[in-house]
């Protein structure tokens, strides 16, 4: 008798970049992110396999409205093993934003692991279902920029710079700091 092989679990790993490129530009550096400065993708894969021991996917959402894409990125991120994901759609359409909700929507239905890598609310109503019942979700970005709406939810948040160590330079940050963690040295230097 031959024993059926059992898929194995895995985490799909879901990245809003523009999202997060945002807000390194606006919200953090007010300026457009140097390329050291954004985030090495290859370690956002690598931290997702090592926190639950398990196979990643990882999905890279883009915006292709525009007709075309960055040639030299998608080569890198297929590089990486990432799978782009190029949508479009009309110019009033959040084409990367409907993409991961819908791709939320779908991991419902399945045994996988979820990290999402946002700082964008929009996504919590689509989180929300996948909590629970055995199964691992999880959000990756700046923790101070997370939407409320995350913590609200009790989603876990793993730090792209401090947990993921994602940078290769440290980044121009403003945190609260745990007092068991606060080093007056670093202040005094």
């Amino acid at each position: 008798m031959t024993e059926l092989a059992v898929p194995q679990r895995r985490t799909f790993v879901l990245v809003d970049g523009e999202n997060i490129d945002a807000t390194l530009g606006n919200s953090l550096l007010g300026r457009r992110p140097t390329s050291e400065e954004r985030p090495r993708w290859e370690r956002v894969t690598t931290y997702a396999q090592q926190l639950w021991d398990q196979p990643v996917t990882g999905l890279f959402f883009l915006n292709a409205s525009h007709g075309s894409l960055p040639s030299a990125f998608v080569q890198a991120l297929l590089a990486l093993d990432y799978r782009p994901v190029p949508l479009s759609g009309r110019s009033d359409q959040k084409v990367v934003d409907v993409g991961i909700q819908r791709t939320l929507d779908a991991l419902v239905g399945r045994d996988d692991d979820v990290l999402l890598v946002s700082h964008d609310g929009d996504f919590v109503d689509n989180i929300r279902p996948l909590m629970g019942e055995g199964r691992k979700v999880g959000l990756l970005a700046l923790r101070e920029y997370a939407s409320s709406g995350f913590t609200a939810i009790g989603l876990p948040i793993h730090d792209l710079e401090e947990d993921v160590q994602a940078f290769n330079v440290p980044l121009p940050r403003v945190r609260i700091i745990p007092l068991d963690d606060f080093d007056p040295e670093f202040f005094l230097r």
